[in-house]
């Protein structure tokens, strides 16, 4: 059946009941205080300790699959190892984790609490256990049920989450935001400012970088894996294609009654599963194609088994009925034209030793057996024979440096008046594009702190491949006998951010004070 659900995988009821389902899983239906046991390798046996609460290493997975799970709803797609890398989503699962800990200690020490009432009012307002605008208790049993969630844990997780998000509340309502952060905020709305500036990039200065034959040798012993040559290997292989011997299987009905049974998500008509009496003979083609594959993995594996120990693939080839073929050297990301796309097989040719015999893999082209005829390691070629790549990346290096550099020292000329060019006169804008330079949000930011003629930014700024200094110009200050008017808009707009920064600080003070201890092994990738 997993062939239907994938079938219909983008029912937007599914979706609901899942997103609805993770957000009230996520860092809390498995705060079970002090779980744990042995990680089965003699490791540690928890996630993480917080102040000696335990965070049980099933707590952390199933916690990081729903955090996962949650994000592939969200993007729509299976997230890839380098993205889900990319967004640290290990990393946040156990941030998560630790924090709800802390939180909820926290408040049990400030008296924070929600009543069975409240927790009953709250999921009955949950669309998903609802039916024709109310609270249903039969879908939301059945609900639960489908994804395998008792009501007790389902309503406990409410409940912390309730106490939660009441916690963080508490302290987000403690923020406020004075007359001068009004103020700052209305001028930087409706002042304009007219930039100083002066730029550098590397090609300006590249010309005047010059490096020693020792600085050279230094940058490439540091940036080795930059001029590695890839490891190579050259195979010898013979692939079985079970297709060809689909014909001579036979199957008895039963066999295909049982394979119609096991795979009849593959019967699908317009109006549902097809009875097998109409689909009879393509089920039994399927089947035969089945047995076909599954005889000839069989006698492949037995093949390697028998001839692995003297690397013979010519003796396995001979009893598979198949010949062998051979290659020149190739790298992983540029395998032999014969083997392009055969990923599985270009794996396992990289992890085998020279002269080893190894499969069967197979794939959609057959069943491979694999011999390493060759094998050279990834190795640094000697300066010599890399110099002029290794100068043109030293130089590169050397002179987005020097452009900073220049653009540090500009900063303390642009002070003092020196020529520069002007942005001309501009408000600010969130989008971060400045006139004259380009798109930078931090720039941007900057300009409305500077006040006084001449005054220049802490430091410079990166826009594209160039580096900016600027300083104030000068600043076209609007009149103030609007903020009255406007600061009650602009203090709701600043209060969020007030907020979230209060509760941020706040929770980050109880991370420095407690004692944590996170166990390495669950942000492995």
């Amino acid at each position: 059946m997993l062939g239907v659900m994938r079938k219909y995988k983008q029912s937007i009821v599914i979706k609901v009941v899942f997103v609805v389902i993770v957000l009230s899983f996520i860092g809390t239906i498995f705060l079970v205080w002090g779980k744990g046991g042995s990680d089965g390798r003699g490791g540690k046996s928890y996630a993480a300790t917080v102040n000696g609460t335990k965070i049980s290493l099933d707590e952390f997975q199933k916690s990081y699959y729903r955090t996962r799970g949650l994000y592939e709803q969200i993007y729509g797609r299976s997230l890839t190892p380098e993205l889900e890398k990319q967004m640290g989503i290990k990393k946040l699962t156990i941030d998560t984790l630790i924090d709800n800990v802390l939180i909820l200690d926290e408040a049990k020490k400030m008296g924070v609490k929600v009543n069975k009432d409240q927790v009953a009012a709250e999921i009955a307002k949950i669309p998903a256990f609802q039916k024709n605008g109310a609270f249903d208790f039969g879908v939301y049993q059945q609900t639960l049920k489908v994804n395998r969630i008792t009501p007790k844990d389902f309503e406990e997780s409410q409940e912390q989450e309730m106490v939660l998000q009441k916690t963080r509340n508490k302290i987000k309502e403690s923020a406020t935001v004075t007359d001068a952060e009004v103020k700052e905020a209305f001028k930087k709305q409706n002042d304009k400012v007219n930039l100083a500036y002066v730029s550098f990039s590397p090609a300006d200065v590249k010309g005047s970088v010059k490096l020693t034959d020792q600085e050279l040798t230094s940058y490439l012993q540091e940036h080795q894996n930059d001029f590695k040559t890839p490891e190579q290997v050259s195979v010898a292989y013979t692939v079985v294609n079970p297709a060809q011997a689909a014909a001579k299987v036979s199957v008895t009905a039963d066999e295909v009654q049982t394979y119609y049974q096991k795979n009849i998500d593959r019967y699908q008509g317009k109006g549902g599963i097809l009875p097998f009496a109409e689909v009879k003979d393509k089920a039994t083609a399927d089947a035969q194609k089945q047995k076909a594959a599954k005889e000839a993995y069989e006698k492949a594996a037995e093949a390697v088994n028998k001839f692995k120990a003297n690397g013979d693939l010519d003796g396995a080839a001979a009893a598979l009925g198949g010949k062998v073929e051979k290659t020149a050297l190739f790298t992983a990301k540029a395998p032999a034209a014969a083997l392009a796309g055969e990923n599985e097989v270009v794996a396992r040719a990289f992890a085998l030793k020279q002269g080893e015999l190894g499969g069967p893999v197979e794939t959609a082209k057959g069943i491979y057996l694999v011999k390493v005829l060759d094998k050279k390691p990834a190795a640094v070629p000697p300066l010599a024979q890399i110099k002029g790549a290794v100068e043109a990346k030293a130089v590169e290096v050397k002179a987005a440096d020097l452009a900073k550099k220049k653009a540090e020292e500009a900063l303390q000329q642009l002070s003092k008046g020196g020529a520069a060019k002007e942005t001309g006169s501009f408000g600010f804008a969130p989008t971060g594009v400045v006139p004259a330079i380009g798109t930078s949000p931090e720039l941007m930011e900057a300009a409305f702190t500077l006040n006084a003629p001449n005054q220049a930014a802490k430091q410079p700024f990166k826009v594209g491949e160039r580096w900016y200094a600027v300083a104030l110009k000068s600043r076209t200050e609007a009149p103030l006998t609007e903020l009255a008017k406007d600061s009650g808009s602009i203090k709701a707009a600043l209060l969020p951010k007030k907020q979230q920064e209060a509760l941020d600080k706040w929770v980050k003070g109880l991370r420095e004070k407690a004692k944590i201890d996170i166990n390495p092994m669950v942000l492995q990738d």
